[in-house]
Order: structure tokens, then sequence, then C-alpha cells
């Protein structure tokens, strides 16, 4: 099974980003698209493969974290 994680955009050097994954902040290949500071991406293997709505990627997150909070119970 394939799990792609939102992000958000912090800084970008070239084709490579800095992305904040709840307070998690990972390197990111942004070579397939065209991010902005500021934007939601979906990342997959550590490459960012789309450019997400704030309120889906949040949406996303929220669900990523009641999972969490459910295997710690």
């Amino acid at each position: 099974m394939c799990v792609a994680l939102p992000g958000k955009i912090l800084s970008i050097d070239g084709q490579m980003a800095k992305a904040d994954f709840s307070g998690n902040v990972v390197n990111v290949n942004t070579g397939l698209i065209e991010p902005k500071v500021g934007d939601y991406v979906l990342v997959h293997a550590g490459c960012a493969i789309e450019i997400m709505a704030e309120d889906k990627a949040q949406e996303l997150i929220d669900l990523f974290n009641e999972i969490d909070e459910l295997e710690r119970a």
C-alpha cells in the first residue's frame, strides 16, 4: 500500500523545498510540480506530486491524526 501525505511548503530552493508535516520539517523534491511557499502539497516517497487546496489538505491531516490517536488508544 502506498501513502501520500499533505505538507505545507515553507521554502523553495530550485527543485527542492522544505515542507512542514505537523511540525516535522522535511526536504521534498518539487520537480514534478511548481508549488509556491505556503502551498500545501501531497508528497509520496519524498516527491511532491500534487498541489492541494488548504481545506482538502487539512481534512487529510485531521484524518491521519485521528488514525494516530486510535492506534495509541
